[in-house]
């Protein structure tokens, strides 16, 4: 696998200010948008919205609507792992769930998906922990009840 862009890195190379933040969600899109544009005609699917944010839990996700939504940090990954978690929401597009034919799907369009999936495993957390303090915290839910 390929090194990751060091350019994309906090520039004290622990954690992210907000701004780093905004600015690296700024820098993704185009990313995402370029490599789902060149992925989906190969796999013959439309995606509908792409949205880039920075997620503490998850790379990507695909919505019942074909909406797409990528993590910012993938960045931060060796680009396979990028391409991986675009293959593998694009195949969400055919098959919403993680069944054989959706990994048939994703060995088809990205035979070697085990690798960056593994990268992401093992140095995952530590991309994570470089957002803001403040994007860690979590967010306290309210509840009001009426009567």
């Amino acid at each position: 696998m390929h090194e990751p862009d060091l350019s994309f890195y906090p520039k004290d190379g622990k954690r992210f200010t907000e701004e780093e933040r905004k600015a690296l969600v700024k820098r993704a899109r185009p990313v995402f948008l370029e490599r789902v544009a060149y992925y989906a005609p190969l796999m013959k699917v439309t995606s509908g919205r792409i949205t880039v944010r920075t997620q503490k839990t998850r790379w990507g996700s695909c919505t019942k609507d074909g909406n797409l939504n990528f993590n910012a940090l993938l960045l931060l990954a060796p680009p396979e792992a990028l391409d991986m978690v675009v293959v593998h929401e694009l195949c969400h597009l055919k098959y919403m769930n993680h069944s054989k034919y959706f990994y048939f799907e994703l060995k088809r369009f990205y035979p070697a998906y085990k690798e960056p999936r593994e990268w992401l495993k093992k140095n995952g957390a530590g991309l994570i922990r470089m957002l803001p303090k403040e994007a860690l915290k979590r967010k306290r839910r309210r509840f009001f009840f009426f009567r």
